[in-house]
């Protein structure tokens, strides 16, 4: 079982910049791949970063590519999501995620879910 907390969010204006945590608990952190999706009202979730158990692996939604950064510290059983340049689009609920595989993060089937940190950008 693995518990994850996401934190982080907030308010923004359009060009700044916010840094998203996901602290998990309760297995090995260092086993699983982790990523980040975001839903925003009225729209369907979407895939924005995902990286493998040792960091050296990252993958972005096209949306993304360029402004946001996948990271983690297995140390601190941590991974963030570092946000720049953002855009009143990228508003959204940002949930944290985790399986033992890649493909499954980045096809949004994990077995494991965080209840999500608002994120807000201003125009």
């Amino acid at each position: 079982q693995v518990q994850l907390v996401e934190s982080g969010g907030g308010l923004v204006q359009a060009g700044g910049s916010l840094r998203l945590s996901c602290a998990a608990s309760g297995r090995t952190f260092s086993m699983y791949a982790m990523g980040w999706f975001r839903q925003a009202p009225g729209k369907e979730r979407e895939f924005v970063a995902a990286v493998n158990w040792d960091g050296g692996s990252t993958t972005y939604g096209d949306s993304v590519k360029g402004r946001f950064t996948i990271s983690r510290d297995n140390a601190k059983s941590t991974v963030y999501l570092q946000m720049n340049s953002l855009k009143p689009e990228d508003t959204a609920v940002y949930y944290c995620a985790a399986d033992g595989r890649v493909a499954a993060v980045t096809s949004g089937i994990c077995a494991y879910w965080g209840r999500g940190t608002q994120v807000t950008v201003s125009s």
